[in-house]
């Protein structure tokens, strides 16, 4: 049934049709309205669960590990600090093939403190072995929690899957969301049955030591069952479209490629934007696409560049910085396309929050069209902030 909700409301009434046996999360900025529902639920009696407050983001991660590893379907969700504090628990998670979902709502690391929208949040931990997938609007966002516990349990992959919906743009925007009725999400959304579980009757060792002569063949097996959940992916993203009749793409979402001679790649709500300068391009007759990263991890290299073939010219534009380096996402584009003779220009875009008005995306594709070179090129620099005293006074604090 399609109502009006909040982005974050839609995403709380997915997750109880997901039927979560143990919810624990610590609120924070722009998340909060996400668990806040769900605990509304769970103390009114619509979703049987266990909501377990805790004192830090850390506890919440360490209570959906333990729930998760006895054998139930667990859920939480964080933003910015708060993921960077849970960050030795998301790696034990993944190591030990646990198949969380939790949500991220993407908001900028500090200092400086900025509780706005990018996504540095969740591209820190790429390399911790979940799945990131990256919503495009809130119809997307709440669906793909729906897929995310469909994947991460499947028992080809078992592994946590983080949901990653861009903050306050997403979270706390309301739109029309189609949110299925409890008879469908359980007729695509099969009981949770977990490869393995702690059980007194069947004692078992999670985590164990591991010696040296041994670490590299687990982590060897780890990194070909993240790469190996692609086609997963996949197959949750077309069984959805199936039953519900909205197939956003599983891991990438083409628009207007099939003779783009320029393409701009990006992800999240960023994409709306590239599309409609894509559509105007077109009108005027350049030979413009976008690619749309719907699944970031694991990174969907053939895709990708089987995707881009045919192009000459690629813009990555990314809202999250490698400092020191630069852009995160283009040397990964960069990565996949080594060896042929297109041309990768990296933009690092709205961090922070920054408005990114389709002018400032048009004139990144002139740039790129153009062959102008970009590794990493901030945008939008605006050197009377820069040269400011007050920002060489706050410098200097450094």
């Amino acid at each position: 049934m399609k109502r009006v909700l909040e982005g974050s409301q839609g995403v709380s009434e997915m997750v109880t049709r997901c039927r979560p046996q143990v919810v624990s999360a610590y609120p924070i900025t722009p998340q909060t309205h996400i668990v806040e529902f769900l605990s509304q639920k769970v103390a009114n009696g619509e979703l049987q669960a266990q909501f377990v407050n805790v004192e830090s983001e850390f506890s919440a991660a360490s209570v959906v590990l333990g729930a998760s590893a006895t054998g139930v379907r667990t859920y939480t969700a964080t933003s910015s600090q708060g993921l960077l504090l849970m960050n030795e628990v998301v790696y034990n998670l993944a190591g030990l093939r646990l198949p969380v979902v939790m949500t991220v709502a993407n908001r900028a690391i500090s200092p400086p403190l900025s509780i706005w929208n990018d996504w540095q949040d969740s591209i820190s931990v790429r390399d911790a072995g979940w799945l990131q997938l990256y919503a495009e609007d809130n119809q997307e966002a709440a669906d793909m929690h729906l897929q995310a516990y469909r994947i991460g349990e499947d028992q080809r992959v078992a592994l946590p899957v983080m949901v990653c919906m861009d903050g306050f743009i997403l979270t706390h925007a309301f739109e029309p969301i189609d949110i299925p009725e409890q008879e469908q999400a359980d007729a695509y959304l099969p009981p949770y049955d977990p490869l393995v579980k702690l059980d007194p009757a069947a004692p078992l060792t999670m985590g164990a030591f591991m010696e040296p002569d041994k670490y590299l063949e687990a982590r060897y097996l780890f990194h070909q069952a993240l790469a190996g959940a692609a086609p997963v992916v996949e197959e949750a993203a077309r069984s959805f479209g199936d039953m519900f009749g909205r197939y956003s793409g599983g891991l990438l979402d083409l628009y207007r490629m099939d003779d783009a001679e320029v393409a701009m790649i990006t992800m999240g709500t960023l994409s709306s934007t590239v599309k409609g300068v894509v559509d105007e391009l077109r009108a005027q007759g350049q030979r413009a696409g976008a690619i749309r990263i719907r699944c970031y991890r694991p990174f969907p290299k053939s895709q990708l560049a089987s995707a881009l073939s045919r192009v000459a010219k690629v813009a990555v534009l990314e809202k999250a910085l490698s400092v020191g380096v630069g852009s995160i996402v283009a040397g990964e584009v960069h990565s996949t396309l080594y060896g042929t003779p297109i041309q990768v220009n990296g933009y690092i875009v709205g961090l922070g929050g920054r408005d990114i008005p389709p002018a400032t995306v048009r004139t990144l594709y002139e740039h790129t069209a153009q062959g102008r070179p970009a590794d990493g090129l901030f945008v939008d620099l605006k050197a009377e902030h820069i040269g400011d005293e007050n920002y060489q006074a706050w410098r200097a604090l450094w």
